[in-house]
């Protein structure tokens, strides 16, 4: 298949997703997936437990390997460069820069014996920041940001809330001001009181930093929140997508019919 012709940075689509496919042997982890989106649109992968949506979302952000297909993203010179065919250094160093990934559990995308401010500035200093001061000032805006009070900027993660972890993991990624940032359930296993507070701060960081995301959840209040487009997904396949409010207002795909029907039944 011939690479399609170079766009100029800011005029196309920032990711075009074509032809994904990953299986487990005789099992779908998902296939055929294809996608475009846009600098500064949030897309949503929604689906029940085994519908697909983690493993696109791996395959994505590069922590698995596709079995076929394209990941084009739109380099900052505006050409578009299959990620799947850079070398391993040019994707690592992309996934640093330009990419970044909220774990559902926010102790998966910390390191637990840095401090606060060391888990922000490290990602900082994997770009080649250097100056101790400059890193530091770097953590404490970001810090407060997400609204972590500066004096706790060099107290570990263990000592903060599961909410608080979740705020810190934000900051260690979008310190770097990357373009396209995947998310894995990251209001998930929160109180709900808490999950509120984060969503409100997710849609305005991703509003204010004009940020493309792909968020994973299976709770169809946070895509309505903060999708734009919906995809949802059953046994591996996309089997609807569209505008987040023509989706779940009026869902033409059984399946869709179904979770969303399960949703306004609770």
């Amino acid at each position: 298949m011939n690479a399609p012709d170079p766009v100029v940075a800011g005029e196309g689509p920032l990711l075009q997703v074509e032809g994904l496919t990953r299986t487990y042997g005789p099992r779908i982890g998902c296939a055929d997936v294809s996608f475009e989106l846009w600098p500064g649109e949030v897309l949503g992968i929604v689906g029940e437990s085994g519908s697909g949506k983690t493993t696109l979302l791996r395959c994505l952000a590069g922590h698995l390997e596709p079995d076929l297909g394209h990941i084009r993203l739109a380099m900052r010179d505006g050409r578009m460069a299959d990620v799947l065919a850079l070398s391993e250094p040019e994707r690592r160093l992309l996934s640093r820069t330009d990419g970044a990934f909220v774990h559902q559990t926010p102790r998966a995308g910390l390191r637990l014996g840095v401090s606060a401010g060391g888990n922000v500035g490290e990602r900082l200093m994997a770009v080649g920041a250097r100056h101790y001061g400059q890193i530091r000032g770097a953590a404490l805006d970001w810090m407060a940001r997400v609204e972590i009070a500066g004096d706790r900027i060099d107290d570990r993660p263990s000592a903060f809330s599961g909410g608080m972890q979740q705020r810190l993991q934000i900051a260690r990624n979008l310190v770097t001001a990357p373009r396209l940032v995947f998310m894995d359930e990251p209001t998930g296993g929160l109180d709900v009181s808490v999950q509120a507070r984060l969503l409100d701060l997710l849609r305005g960081l991703v509003r204010d930093l004009r940020l493309s995301v792909v968020i994973v959840t299976h709770d169809l209040a946070v895509v309505r929140l903060l999708a734009d487009r919906l995809m949802v997904m059953q046994g591996g396949h996309v089997v609807e997508a569209g505008l987040t409010d023509q989706v779940l207002d009026d869902p033409r795909h059984p399946y869709t019919q179904l979770l969303v029907a399960s949703v306004l039944h609770v």
